[in-house]
């Protein structure tokens, strides 16, 4: 029997090669499955109706013009809706055009006009981010929340929106990413990318089609549509969604109901969950301080046994992707024993280059390379085996939107797509990324300097909640925002307050310098009164920092 069903699964992988594949085969498969639902709602379907509305859908799409090739955007919060908007297109060989919730007006605006969308699935809450140009310019706007056409361009009206089915590399979708660099690029996905991401994903972690996801990343990811949207249609699994921006009350309340088998999440929550829950509550509790000093393997396990409960009892697999980990959390779930995965990629990748499964991870790694992606180092320093990352596989993209130069720069003459990202490699075959390429410093007898290294070393400390370390007229710069109710910024301005935050700040470069080789020494530090603006992952958008700040103010804070 076991080996009946080897075969079936190798027979699956090698025939689903597009999305439409995936489509056909997963409503017919999985029928009667539920394939969605909201929390606290009924709200949602199951895959025979998932079917029966996306053709629907692709047949008003045609009468209107809209065919195969054609673009069409989607611009909403995550909800049951967005998976319906994305295959009423890719089946038919039409290009989906995810965009990120959060993108602002003039991010939208250009989205649109660059990748030429002819219409778009829109949210009634974003609707006001789409200009009047823009709705002027497509052929439908569409309520994604009802399916009721906001907008229509009656001139258009057409049977001509001929369908077909898509070949495995024809484009799939166009993903714009700023990543941390400030220059958007359009990404495209071919539907091989995709399918090839959704095997790699099968083959990291197991999953079946009695297994619940719930999504808290924004589906317009590569990260979470690859592996939050795709792969569990692949195996006829359901997918939960949340109505509300997760805060904590929200997200608790979403566990407790939904008692996920499965969660993708970016480091940072798990992250701000070990600071701000964990420590403090080993820190309140002599029992527990006791413990971490004479049994710390029974007070840890039985801290992940609490954690894991907190996440609704069922958790089989908590993937964790987006920007690298902290090292000392990541020892902590893995002492533990949380069920923890490390992946690594990005957008150009779909995204998956290397992931370590729930029992393969080492902390500090982002694990081997994954299935079907062949990793390597090139332009290796022979004495810290430090190089850059590069990759071939099925899963790379075909190239930037409309960006021929762009697309040639990031890979090298022999056609492996370059990361920018610097690691090392074990014997085992494990890579530990050392930083951004393009991040890293320069120091002055030519080392070199990891700022993510540094920044590590500063998140760790109490008071902390976030850091980056920028050079400045060739000096180390740490900006730092503290946690809430640390600085009382009520008092700004005042003679105390300037003390106070002159000697968190001296507090902070002890610190540092002590636990930093001498080339990475801080010589500033400047507080941030706002948080950082991030990526759709939580990464902190480097640009926006990296260039000379106003003068300081006299309490020597940036604004």
């Amino acid at each position: 029997m076991n080996f009946i069903y080897k075969k079936l699964m190798k027979l699956r992988e090698r025939y689903i090669d597009t999305l439409g594949k995936l489509y056909e085969y997963s409503t017919a498969i999985y029928e009667n499955n539920r394939l969605s639902r909201m929390v606290g709602s009924d709200m949602g379907y199951t895959y025979r109706e998932f079917r029966k509305k996306c053709d629907e859908i692709s047949a008003s799409l045609s009468r209107y013009g809209i065919g195969a090739g054609d673009r069409v955007a989607i611009l909403s919060q995550n909800m049951p809706n967005w998976t319906v908007a994305m295959f009423s297109l890719v089946p038919f060989g039409r290009v989906s055009v995810p965009i990120l919730p959060d993108s602002s007006e003039n991010e939208v605006t250009n989205i649109l006009t660059h990748s030429g969308s002819k219409a778009i699935f829109v949210s009634r809450r974003l609707l006001p981010k789409l200009s009047e140009e823009c709705m002027s310019r497509m052929v439908l706007v569409i309520d994604i929340e009802t399916f009721e056409i906001i907008r229509r361009d009656d001139s258009s009206f057409t049977c001509d929106g001929r369908v077909r089915a898509p070949e495995a590399d024809d484009i799939a979708t166009i993903i714009y990413t700023s990543g941390t660099t400030g220059n958007a690029k359009g990404v495209m996905l071919s539907h091989r990318n995709l399918c090839a991401n959704i095997i790699a994903s099968f083959h990291a972690q197991k999953c079946n089609e009695k297994d619940v996801w719930l999504s808290i990343l924004p589906m317009a990811h590569t990260y979470e549509l690859s592996i939050g949207v795709l792969y569990p249609i692949f195996c006829g699994a359901c997918v939960y969604y949340i109505q509300k921006p997760p805060t904590p009350t929200v997200l608790l309340a979403a566990l407790k109901e939904v008692r996920p088998t499965i969660m993708l999440s970016v480091p940072l929550i798990i992250e701000k969950i070990y600071r701000n829950s964990v420590i403090p509550t080993i820190r309140r509790s002599r029992v527990l301080r006791w413990m971490k000093k004479n049994m710390p393997a029974l007070l840890y396990r039985i801290i992940g046994m609490k954690l894991k409960s907190t996440f609704g009892g069922r958790l089989k697999f908590f993937g964790i992707g987006g920007s690298k980990l902290d090292i000392k959390v990541e020892e902590f779930l893995k002492k533990a024993k949380f069920p923890y995965a490390i992946g690594y990629g990005l957008t150009e990748t779909a995204p998956l280059i290397c992931n370590a499964g729930v029992k393969y991870t080492k902390p500090g790694s982002t694990g081997v390379a994954a299935y079907g992606v062949t990793v390597k180092l090139i332009n290796t320093n022979p004495e810290t085996g430090e190089g850059e990352i590069v990759a071939k596989g099925d899963n790379v993209m075909l190239g930037y939107y409309k960006d021929p130069a762009r697309t040639r720069t990031v890979f090298t003459d022999d056609g492996w797509f370059r990361t920018n990202d610097l690691a090392t490699v074990d014997d085992k075959g494990r890579y530990y990324i050392k930083g951004r390429l393009s991040n890293m410093i320069l120091g002055p007898s030519g080392e070199n300097i990891y700022p993510e290294e540094i920044e590590n070393v500063i998140n760790n400390m109490d008071e902390v909640n976030e850091s980056i370390v920028l050079e400045r007229d060739g000096r180390l710069v740490a900006l730092v925002q503290f946690n809430d109710n640390i600085i009382d910024w009520n008092q700004e301005g005042e003679d105390q307050f300037f003390e106070k935050l002159e000697a968190r700040k001296e507090a902070i470069m002890n610190y540092v310098n002590k636990h930093v080789n001498k080339f990475s020494k801080i010589k500033d530090v400047e507080v941030m009164k706002e948080p950082f603006e991030k990526t759709a992952t939580q990464k902190i958008r480097r640009f926006k920092y990296n260039r000379p700040e106003k003068p300081a103010k006299k309490d020597g804070t940036s604004k």
